[in-house]
């Protein structure tokens, strides 16, 4: 289905008492950061909240979730978004947490999906909660969600995610599929956890035209414990599935990929791996991060660069904010590693990936 889009003027949103933010600039088609990498995608995290407690994501009795306040509206993000899609962005992920945890997220969903320029709207969800929208998902233009999935049996989700939600998000996967949408599911892979899934995970993709993409585990567990580093790097990962499918092919990898992909004869569905922590990536990143509270972040290991939600409620209008954007792209770091490095407080990761967005 292809996206019908309206001017920014003709949305309506509630008034949240918030200073508008005049979209008066001439649309950019190609936005670079100072290592000449196009700029193109943005993932817009809506809220820090989840209703999961995964270990490699949070503790058990969660976080300290961010008060209302400090959470952007949806009206401040539907602006930022306006402007971003002006200056470049193409594709826009909303992450959270967990997206559908916040109240009334199909209202931005539907605002976004008529912005004028934005070719891509998708989301990552845990898809507890999302099975009702699916529908809806799809009559506004969201054709790819990414369905948050450690495990195929139901007592290792219970010990992975400390919740009981293994059939609703099967449901959901049931859903998406029922209304052809391109389903990719993300798994991290844990040592003493879940490696054990990765076959089962590998052989849902002959019959089920999904794709099955491993991540190797990040330090972004938000409970101040150091990371040990990493076990099963995507080199492992992939020795693991070639044991068990020798015939697997090497496919291209679209532009920007974040995972390397492959193909299984006869399988109706794809396998990719995302050397998350490896990052081996960096050179060609087009993405830039939003958190909940605004935070704007060239990278996902690095401190965060501005906060756009304070600027905006300052005051700043478009053509201030476009510059103060423009130049915060050119201080982007030449990859994670540099980003990690150069963090303000020390290079160990101690946030959770619920306050960053995925």
């Amino acid at each position: 289905m292809k996206l019908q889009f309206k001017t920014l003027q003709s949305l309506t949103l509630p008034n949240f008492g918030q200073r508008p933010l005049l979209l008066n600039i001439t649309q950019t088609l190609l936005l670079l950061d100072n290592h000449g990498r196009k700029i193109n995608y943005l993932r817009l995290a809506v809220t820090d909240r989840c209703n999961l407690r995964c270990f490699y994501c949070m503790p058990e009795e969660g976080l300290n979730w961010l008060a209302r306040t400090e959470l952007m509206t949806y009206e401040e993000m539907l602006q930022c978004c306006a402007l971003l899609v002006k200056m470049g962005i193409e594709k826009i992920r909303i992450t959270g947490g967990e997206p559908f945890v916040r109240k009334d997220l199909m209202k931005l969903l539907r605002a976004l999906s008529k912005l004028d320029g934005l070719k891509e709207l998708t989301l990552t969800t845990n898809g507890i909660l999302t099975a009702p929208h699916v529908a809806e998902l799809k009559r506004i233009g969201v054709r790819s969600v990414n369905l948050s999935l450690d495990t195929l049996d139901a007592n290792r989700f219970f010990a992975i995610t400390r919740r009981d939600e293994f059939a609703a998000v099967m449901a959901t996967m049931q859903q998406l599929l029922k209304h052809d949408m391109e389903v990719k599911i993300n798994t991290v892979v844990m040592a003493g956890k879940n490696i054990q899934d990765i076959i089962p995970l590998v052989e849902l993709t002959k019959e089920l035209p999904v794709s099955v993409r491993f991540i190797e585990e990040m330090p972004f567990n938000g409970d101040g414990h150091n990371y040990s580093g990493m076990v099963w790097d995507y080199v492992r990962i992939l020795d693991e599935i070639r044991q068990a499918f020798p015939q697997i092919q090497k496919i291209a990898d679209a532009q920007y990929s974040t995972s390397y992909n492959y193909q299984i004869p006869g399988h109706q569905g794809g396998v990719g791996i995302i050397a998350a922590y490896s990052r081996t990536f960096c050179g060609t990143c087009n993405r830039i991060r939003i958190t909940p509270q605004g935070t704007l972040k060239n990278c996902l290991y690095d401190n965060g660069v501005l906060n756009i939600k304070d600027l905006m409620r300052s005051g700043m209008q478009a053509t201030g904010l476009e510059q103060t954007l423009r130049l915060a792209f050119n201080t982007r770091q030449k990859d994670g590693w540099q980003a990690e490095s150069n963090r303000m407080q020390h290079p160990n990761v101690h946030e959770s990936m619920a306050t960053i967005g995925g």
